[in-house]
């Protein structure tokens, strides 16, 4: 047994020689039909048990293991190019590539990314956490080799059918078309985004799938396939298959074909042999190409297969013969939970609200409201801008639409915000979901910005809620108001506060205990940080806590109130500092001519925040409680020391 071999033995996600064995992708090129197979094999196994250690990705990484072995046996990617689109998909690209050691540490703090990563490997081109840029971007590269002389570099682009639809695609295919540069694009086709795919894009595919006609094969496919080598399968396999894989390019794929992008497919993406043997194919047809490759999310592990929604993302689970056990969650509800009741509760209560949302449906919880009230629910599939611009029109008619989209990803529709919901002051809903730190998904997927990019709009209303029972009242007034509205809230359980709460009112803060020494004003959820240091600090220091609730309008009397006779103030955000809601306390401040050295703000900095346990990135940054009490005692200190 060789030194890896042995080294394998002990890896904690089991024993896998042969992906032990590889420093990169390149072995891969001279494996056997059954070496390729074994691969997938133990990928599949490392895959099943990274589940039994921690939260991942998994149905849409199983359904890509035979297409990934399948692309590296083909091109060499050290020089090549290759774009996965989404980046979530990309575990088995990793352990293929060298990473297999470290693969253990997945989506922990200094482990590898979930996503591709340009910083841990020259496979890695993009950070890839979002949908459908992949094509733009593989159109730019190749037109990049071409412009600097190197056009023997082969550029693909890996696009899901779930991502195919958002508009930069069509854009994308559109400048692709005229350029006419050497180009693969590889529509990965699995019926699913996180849900069911939508819309008349996704019934096309079907028709291609299923398309009945055979006229026979165009004259350059049949004499290209007569020159690739069939890497062991069969010929008589091999032709049935391929029958079947040409026909819908031959009648169907003419959306493509009339953009100048040949059509081929679709084929079985599981089958090895044949999916090497397009991708082959397609490197030798001038132009860009689209391979129509057909794949089964959760392939290989029948839990998966049979209930993709769930194990996309699934809880830490263990298999019992087949049978996943899954760990039952504790702790409280959160608050993506309390905004669907909120939504619920509105829905039922005004026939003219609606909810809107990008592909989420899964994500943001909203399945029971889809089955409730299907004819105001729309999922308008990942397609961000659309939906704000689509919930505007709606306004104009008179209904109240709720778009319920991830904070990360509502940054896709910056444009419409802007154009279509601020500028022409109409009443769309915001719901900003994933507000803040989301922990293991990294920098791709933190909402850090959207404090900072919609507050700048006039006629917008910035609000979050510091306790689960607030998220029904904010929608209610977000809902009562006549401008447009944005509600955050993070990837959290949502705080459950013993009070009675004051009534929320456009622009009004709220006092949840009086302090003598200084004030911690918290916006949105940070609110239980604050409450928690300023019980901490009871026996050092009197401190009042503040709920901000907006951060605009910002509530002037409260900004009054706190810096009253010089008293220290700590505001706390889970955002960006830069544009965050500190800045616009310390505008407010400004523009009262109050001395600004008594505020510290504590957010997050300038930076992208890398992966890794929300609590964990707190402390480093600042915002954990013990964090927080340590900035109160020192600005204390700081102004009694300039008061003698």
């Amino acid at each position: 047994m060789n030194e890896k071999t042995t080294e394998s033995v002990h890896h904690p996600l089991g024993e896998h020689p042969l992906l032990a064995s590889l420093d990169d992708a390149t072995p891969l090129r001279e494996f056997s039909p059954q070496q390729l197979e074994q691969a997938a094999s133990e990928i599949r196994d490392v895959l099943c048990n990274l589940l039994a250690t921690r939260t991942a990705h998994f149905a849409s990484n199983l359904g890509v293991v035979e297409l990934c072995l399948a692309l590296h046996a083909e091109f060499d990617f050290r020089t090549d190019r290759l774009i996965w689109d989404t980046g979530h998909q990309v575990y088995p690209h990793k352990l293929v590539t060298g990473r297999y050691k470290e693969f253990a540490g997945i989506r922990t703090a200094g482990g590898l990314m979930g996503y591709p990563n340009p910083a841990e490997s020259v496979y890695d081109l993009f950070m890839t956490g979002h949908a459908g840029c992949s094509v733009s971007t593989a159109v730019g590269l190749r037109s990049g080799d071409v412009v600097g002389g190197q056009a023997e570099r082969r550029t693909v682009a890996v696009i899901g059918d779930g991502a195919f639809p958002s508009g930069i695609v069509f854009e994308a295919l559109n400048n692709a078309g005229e350029l006419g540069d050497d180009l693969t694009i590889v529509l990965n086709d699995n019926k699913m985004s996180i849900c069911p795919r939508v819309g008349a894009v996704a019934n096309y595919l079907d028709r291609l799938r299923s398309n009945p006609f055979y006229t026979g094969l165009k004259s350059e496919v049949v004499r290209l396939l007569d020159h690739v080598p069939m890497f062991g399968d069969p010929t008589e396999r091999f032709l049935a298959q391929m029958k079947e894989g040409v026909k819908a390019g031959l009648l169907g794929g003419m959306l493509f074909e009339e953009l100048n992008i040949r059509y081929i497919g679709p084929i079985d993406g599981h089958d090895l042999a044949l999916t090497r043997k397009y991708l082959a194919m397609a490197k030798e047809i001038k132009g860009p190409v689209l391979l129509h490759v057909v794949t089964e999310k959760g392939h290989g592990y029948k839990p998966a297969a049979e209930d993709p929604v769930f194990f996309h993302t699934p809880p830490v689970f263990t298999d019992d013969d087949g049978k996943a056990i899954t760990q039952k969650s504790e702790g409280l509800p959160p608050y993506t939970l309390h905004a669907r009741e909120a939504i619920r509760k509105q829905m039922a209560a005004d026939p003219r609200v609606t909810v809107i949302t990008a592909a989420m449906c899964q994500g943001n919880k909203l399945e029971p409201l889809r089955e409730e009230y299907p004819e105001r629910f729309f999922d308008v599939g990942i397609c961000e801008s659309h939906a704000v611009a689509f919930a505007a029109g709606q306004c104009k008619t008179g209904l109240r639409p709720i778009v319920d989209i991830y904070s990360t990803f509502l940054q896709r529709s910056y444009d419409q915000i802007f154009q279509e919901a601020a500028l022409q002051n109409l009443p769309v809903v915001f719901m900003l979901d994933r507000a803040g730190l989301t922990g293991p998904d990294g920098p791709t997927h933190h909402g850090l910005f959207d404090i900072g990019y919609m507050r700048l709009f006039p006629n917008m209303v910035c609000m979050a809620p510091g306790y689960a029972t607030e998220v029904d009242a904010m929608l209610a007034a977000a809902l009562a108001h006549d401008q447009p509205c944005s509600i955050r809230y993070p990837k959290a359980s949502a705080l459950q506060l013993e009070h009675t709460p004051a009534p929320v009112e456009i622009g009004k803060s709220e006092r949840i205990r009086e302090g003598s020494d200084g004030t911690i004003i918290a916006f949105g959820a940070m609110l239980e940080q604050a409450i928690a240091a300023a019980d901490a600090l009871k026996d050092e220091l009197d401190v009042a806590v503040i709920n901000a609730r907006f951060v605009k309008p910002m509530d002037l009397e409260m900004v009054r109130n706190s810096l009253a006779d010089g008293k220290f103030v700590v505001t706390l955000e889970e955002g960006a500092k830069m544009g965050g809601f500190g800045s616009a306390f310390i505008e407010c401040a400004v523009a009262e001519n109050f001395d600004t050295r008594s505020i510290r703000v504590l957010a997050l900095p300038d930076e992208f925040i890398e992966h890794g346990d929300r609590g964990d990135l707190f402390d480093q940054h600042g915002l954990s409680v013990p964090k927080i009490q340590q900035t109160c005692r020192e600005i204390a200190d700081s102004s009694l020391s300039s008061n003698h």
